[in-house]
């Protein structure tokens, strides 16, 4: 069975294509924690989904704004892209308007590590691959009540059950397909798209979420009303996302942790204008 022959329903009703089915309510339910905090979209906003995945959030947005919104959606991966443009051509590909790339603070080429079977860890900085693993591990043991349905089970096993299911799951979850992606940056889309506003700008990029932000230029800044992000905190990219919105006039802003990252290093940050 092809990937685009694989169909479920969302919780909002919405008939969509996916890669993995376990991945599908997992990454729905993460979307709901963006809508937090302030953050408000309207008919006839535009949006930024930078790292769509499959497109679950660009379809909510969709959905959220009664059909009458504009979506520019990024995914680098080329697997996962061709699922997320199979989305946005069945729903309205007018609307909904997606890139075969990613967002840098500049153009260019960029190995990334696939996960063809942990999907939404993706990304372009695998060099901490042990660490990103182990603190996964002891995140999801320290919060199995509130983990993903197709793991919250293990909470019923002994300790040392847990462990050894989940060691196999994640040596699973955790093998690697090196992709070349193409990279660009938020102002490149601005100046060729001829864009105004952005409503609201989202960005999961699973650590890469810094070099996304260093890619908008001074004057596109005025432009972005509201950021939502989710911020993996190496290197005190908390304090520097903070400092760099507030810089930018983005001064009201939360920081959360959803309910499985306690504990961890993984943050919602929320910023309004």
């Amino acid at each position: 069975m092809t990937a685009l022959t694989c169909e479920t329903i969302l919780p909002n009703g919405m008939k969509i294509f996916y890669l993995r089915e376990e991945e599908v309510l997992t990454l729905y339910e993460q979307i709901q924690e963006y809508f937090r905090n302030g953050i408000e979209l309207h008919e006839d906003d535009t949006v930024f989904d930078v790292g769509a995945n499959i497109g679950l959030f660009t379809l909510c947005v969709y959905h959220l704004c009664n059909q009458n919104v504009n979506v520019y959606a990024f995914e680098p991966i080329p697997a996962i892209f061709d699922v997320l443009h199979a989305n946005a051509q069945r729903v309205d590909p007018e609307k909904l308007r997606v890139f075969p790339c990613g967002l840098s603070r500049e153009a260019k080429i960029m190995t990334f590590a696939y996960y063809p079977n942990a999907t939404p860890l993706s990304n372009a900085y695998p060099e901490g691959l042990k660490e990103d693993r182990e603190q996964l591990k002891r995140t999801v043991l320290k919060n199995l009540k509130d983990a993903p349905p197709f793991i919250r089970w293990l909470r019923w096993l002994p300790p040392f059950l847990r462990s050894f299911i989940l060691d196999f799951k994640l040596e699973k979850a955790f093998q690697i397909e090196p992709v070349n992606c193409q990279l660009r940056t938020i102002s490149d889309i601005v100046r060729n798209h001829n864009i105004q506003q952005i409503d609201l700008l989202k960005v999961d990029v699973e650590k890469s979420e810094l070099d996304v932000l260093l890619g908008i230029e001074e004057p596109h800044w005025q432009i972005i009303k509201q950021v939502v992000v989710e911020v993996h905190d190496f290197d005190s990219r908390v304090e520097k996302i903070t400092t760099l919105l507030k810089e930018q006039g983005l001064s009201k802003i939360t920081i959360e942790q959803e309910p499985i990252f306690k504990g961890s290093k993984i943050f919602n940050l929320y910023a309004l204008r």
